[in-house]
């Protein structure tokens, strides 16, 4: 019997694969977008905000906004519209094709919220369902709803002030504290949605003005993502994953703040069924700074300096260089108490579901180096920095000389022991290596020839005391056997040459025990590699980008090639990568992750220029140039 060639969604008690989503923004906070036509992740009104939609961790209480055919199997595809943040699902079925299309109006504030969803009918008749089911503060709170002439409004039973309404062109049903609406259309015929806050200045648009609007916000904002675009200096190969890379960058940049999230997410797991599940909806030092160099290099200058300005009130506030914090929330808010919510399941029975992060706390030495380097290549490529501003910049550098050796949780953010790990010292030398060259770029007044001894110190420590001739690697912290992919950072940090013997040995060792094909594991925890939390993990992808560029400026070019190609084919639909890869090639964790898309665009730079360099040519990564 020949099947069907029509896919019929799983229903609403199962979940979809993470890699089923797409990306939505403002600028302010992030939406997920299901192949179903189903909003299941939204947290309102900013990035660290409750949710008023969490099915994507709990499908009967977290709550979800379903556009979708209704009484016939459909398949559906997903697509953004080039070069902007907008993405169109578009339903096929027997009785024709319709095209839903969903954005993030892009506004100054972020309470002034709106959501914009459309579906037009392309071809032939198709009987189209709506289902809202908000559920406020992380789905511990039901909805007041109250029908009005020309909406529903919707606000949180504890009278928090969380409001907002949900407009529509078409008669919408209020019941069980949902919203929903069913509807036949004929080509041609559209259907407009937006839910807006409610706040008392707000000028809210009427229901008649409806279809104007949307089309307004719709070519609105299309031109703010076509403009952002074009500011992009890229012009080379693999260009549109580049440009969706940075788009996604971009969706994760606070416009009021200039920080950076980590991932758009919370909850979803490193390994499904475990407890691995975090909440990355902060802004990380360390994966903030390498965001920044990902802009600079594509030529967003601007977000550089956004970002510069909020680092620079951060360390303006510290009475001394150890109040420096891993991890901030948006606004730059030091407590990020981590909480569990145990009324929700998890996605796909992950528990527990965390919100907070209990990390912040952690003393992780290596961000040092990774903010010093920021201000570095900023100074370099997006700004000179002041003196004033630099007084505070050295504070940190002569810190890093007090503190360089001492044990910390390192990169992965280990939660059970502290380590003088291998990783931590690289970017201290790194935080020492680019102080001294600021101040010699700058003649900034500095301690330099102390800044020299200890760095060169560290050189020697690493050099020596890591080195494990047995496993002939730089080892993940001083005295073990065991490889880390962290290690790869040495010759992009510019530590060690490409062709130092050692580091190739060092590639050898990881290739042998950490790689394979194109994906990398961080490290071996089949090989005793600990972190004090159970179950397995995937590759991860920030550290298979890494290994492509390392092979790159190796000198082996064409066979990076082939990785970087074939790497770029786990991406999901839409270009879009979380944190690791599975067993059977699905994402898993917080998606997308800053942190995938920014290594990826690192990669290609650094391909690019080697793939084009005459023979005879020297390159480098441009960071340094």
């Amino acid at each position: 019997m020949q099947a069907s060639p029509w896919l019929i969604f799983p229903i609403m008690n199962d979940y979809l694969p993470i890699e089923d989503y797409g990306l939505i923004g403002n600028l302010h906070t992030t939406a997920l977008v299901s192949k179903t036509g189903s909003i299941d992740f939204l947290p309102f009104t900013r990035f660290d905000s409750p949710t008023i939609f969490a099915a994507l961790l709990d499908r009967q209480k977290g709550g979800h906004w379903q556009i979708s055919p209704n009484g016939e199997p459909y398949d559906s595809k997903q697509m953004y519209l080039p070069e902007t943040g907008i993405l169109l699902t578009r339903f096929y079925t027997r009785g024709g094709i319709a095209e839903l299309t969903d954005f993030l109006p892009i506004k100054q504030k972020e309470k002034r919220f709106s959501l914009v969803r459309t579906l037009k009918i392309i071809k032939g008749e198709l009987r189209i369902k709506m289902e809202c089911l908000p559920r406020f503060d992380y789905a511990r709170s039901l909805p007041i709803m109250e029908q009005q002439p020309d909406s529903i409004h919707v606000q949180c039973v504890d009278k928090k002030g969380l409001r907002f309404r949900l407009l529509s062109n078409r008669e919408l049903q209020l019941q069980h504290h949902s919203i929903t609406g069913e509807w036949v259309l004929q080509q041609g015929e559209l259907l407009s949605f937006v839910l807006e806050s409610r706040t008392k200045k707000a000028r809210l648009y009427e229901k008649e003005e409806l279809d104007a609007y949307t089309q307004r916000a719709f070519l609105e904002t299309v031109h703010y993502w076509r403009n952002w675009v074009e500011q992009s200096t890229y012009t080379g190969r693999w260009r549109e994953m580049v440009l969706r890379s940075a788009i996604t960058l971009k969706m994760l940049t606070s416009y009021t703040y200039g920080s950076t999230v980590a991932a758009a997410t919370f909850g979803l797991p490193e390994y499904v069924g475990y407890s691995r599940n975090w909440d990355y909806r902060f802004t990380w030092i360390r994966d903030s700074a390498f965001t920044m160099y990902a802009f600079l290099s594509l030529g967003f200058t601007q977000e550089a300096r956004q970002y510069i300005r909020w680092v620079m009130d951060r360390i303006e506030h510290m009475a001394d260089a150890s109040e420096l914090q891993l991890m901030y929330a948006v606004d730059g808010a030091c407590k990020l108490e981590e909480v569990e919510l145990d009324h929700l399941e998890g996605y796909k029975g992950s528990r527990p579901v965390r919100v907070g992060n209990a990390a912040y706390k952690q003393f992780q030495l290596d961000i040092y180096g990774e903010l010093i380097d920021t201000i570095y290549l900023y100074n370099m490529h997006g700004g000179p920095i002041t003196y004033e501003f630099w007084k505070y910049v050295a504070m940190l550098i002569d810190h890093v000389t007090t503190i360089w050796q001492t044990d910390d949780h390192g990169i992965w953010e280990v939660r059970n022991e502290e380590r003088d790990f291998l990783s931590s010292k690289v970017m201290a030398w790194v935080a020492l290596e680019r102080g001294i060259q600021i101040a010699d770029y700058r003649s900034f007044p500095a301690p330099l020839d102390k800044w020299r001894k200890v760095r060169d110190e560290i050189y020697l420590h690493i050099y020596t005391e890591y080195w494990n001739e047995e496993v002939q690697a730089f080892v993940q912290y001083k005295g073990a056997s065991l490889v880390d992919a962290s290690a790869l950072l040495m010759p992009l940090m510019r530590m060690f040459s490409p062709a130092e013997p050692r580091w190739v040995a060092t590639l050898a060792a990881i290739e042998r025990e950490l790689v394979t094909d194109s994906l990398v594991y961080r490290y071996s925890l089949e090989n005793g590699a600990s972190d004090g939390l159970d179950g397995p993990e995937g590759t991860f992808s920030i550290c298979s980008f890494w290994y492509i560029e390392c092979l790159s400026k190796a000198g082996r070019v064409e066979e990076a090639r082939l990785l970087f190609e074939k790497l770029l084919s786990y991406a999901n639909h839409l270009g879009l990568y979380s944190e690791q890869i599975g067993l059977q090639g699905q994402q898993l964790g917080n998606f997308p992750q800053a942190f995938t898309h920014l290594s990826l665009i690192s990669a290609a730079l650094q391909l690019n220029r080697d793939l084009s360099a005459k023979p005879g040519d020297y390159t480098t990564n441009d960071q340094y140039v």
